[in-house]
């Protein structure tokens, strides 16, 4: 008896349909070999028993400390994104900021809310502005596919920013420093956003329109919807739907963060002293290890004096957070100087601890699809910010 499937309409922007394959294929034997390679090597490093405790103290660690507060920000950015759209500021944003936008992002001046948000809080930030038809009728379908990677090259600004001035002395200024590594984050971001852009005109074409007067039954440009009820009544409920959005995002989010930033942890930290004790955040140090490896081309592109100062970059791909953490300390043992400080604050900025968030966002806006895409577009984009800061640092000096 043979058994089918229907192919279906695709679920979360993916283009994959499924298929009936025999039970076991050459992918099975290899997936088998990999993952007990994989957990045999943690196990080996840190214990069985402390593998699994830091493995589910870190997941739940990050359910309290990390989805939480990434859904508070996505419900105060929804519900400002959403009276702003009610309102029709939106509007005003896109004449305004066009022609800024598009030539930098080819995006429309509407992102630049996205933008202020993102560098305000965090990268999920960007979230509400891919389901609200407020924003969504200023872009072209190929445009909502470059979101992610906008809102997380911004994400973080601010905190990274004030986090970076807080270092200077009355000896050692760092403005001009952080100044330009905020450039370089917005370089890097136009790298990897415009790659981006390049792919999700390759899957939807150039012309094709989100919202369409067709669709919709009026001429979405020309004219705005409104909720029903007075002035007051309707800013409360734009209010409280946007907050509803970001409720739902959060939750949409919340498998990709705790599964890949669990995964990214336990390969970024190593132990305290050497003493595995299953404590949230343990793990093999595999990227500072392999970041050492690659010191012969990282330090070169990055300007670094130090190969120490290598696990600031790596890290940051899972928690800039993280990252700043090890900054007053290369500072105080004469690790980094003006020129680190600079380049950090670039890559600090663009990545953002874009590997922890970048699954759960493209699965948000519904483009699960093309997430390998956008890791590395941009992962490329990180690395580009890095090389613009410490070419800018050498042009206009300390």
């Amino acid at each position: 008896m043979a058994f089918g499937v229907q192919a279906n309409e695709p679920e979360n922007g993916t283009d994959s349909k499924r298929a009936i394959v025999p039970a076991v294929t050459t992918e099975t034997l290899v997936a088998l070999v990999v993952l007990i390679a994989v957990f045999t090597g943690f196990a080996w490093k840190m214990g069985l028993a402390h593998m699994f405790k830091t493995m589910m103290g870190t997941a739940h660690d990050l359910i309290l400390n990390t989805v939480l507060f990434l859904m508070g920000v996505m419900i105060l950015a929804g519900a400002f994104t959403s009276l702003i759209a009610e309102l029709g500021i939106v509007g005003i944003a896109n004449r305004a900021l066009s022609p800024l936008m598009k030539p930098l992002f080819g995006l429309p001046g509407a992102t630049s809310v996205g933008v202020v948000a993102t560098y305000l809080s965090d990268n999920p930030a960007i979230m509400p502005l891919g389901v609200d038809k407020g924003f969504l009728k200023y872009f072209k379908r190929w445009q909502v596919t470059t979101l992610v990677n906008l809102g997380t090259t911004f994400g973080m600004g601010l905190i990274v920013t004030t986090f970076m001035l807080a270092q200077s002395s009355p000896t050692v200024s760092l403005g001009r420093a952080v100044f330009l590594g905020n450039v370089g984050a917005m370089l890097g971001g136009i790298v990897s956003i415009r790659l981006m852009g390049f792919f999700g005109r390759r899957r939807y074409g150039r012309d094709a329109d989100v919202l369409t007067e067709a669709s919709e039954g009026y001429d979405v440009l020309r004219f705005r919807e409104v909720r029903p009820g007075n002035v007051p009544q309707r800013i409360l409920q734009s209010l409280l739907d946007g907050g509803k959005h970001g409720v739902q995002m959060g939750l949409d989010i919340m498998p990709g963060v705790i599964i890949i930033c669990t995964a990214v942890m336990m390969l970024a930290y190593g132990s305290k002293d050497g003493v595995y004790t299953g404590a949230a955040y343990e793990g093999v140090a595999f990227f500072p290890w392999l970041g050492g490896k690659l010191s012969f081309v990282i330090e070169p592109l990055f300007g670094f004096s130090n190969p120490e100062a290598i696990a600031f970059p790596v890290t940051t791909v899972g928690s800039v957070g993280a990252a700043l953490a090890m900054v007053p300390k290369f500072l105080e043992t004469g690790i980094i100087g003006a020129k680190e400080i600079c380049v950090f604050t670039a890559i600090g900025i663009c990545n953002a601890g874009f590997l922890s968030t970048h699954v759960g966002m493209m699965d948000g806006i519904k483009e699960r699809g093309l997430t390998n895409i956008a890791i590395a577009t941009h992962f490329v984009g990180g690395l580009s910010a890095g090389i613009f800061a410490h070419v800018l640092f050498l042009l206009v000096g300390p």
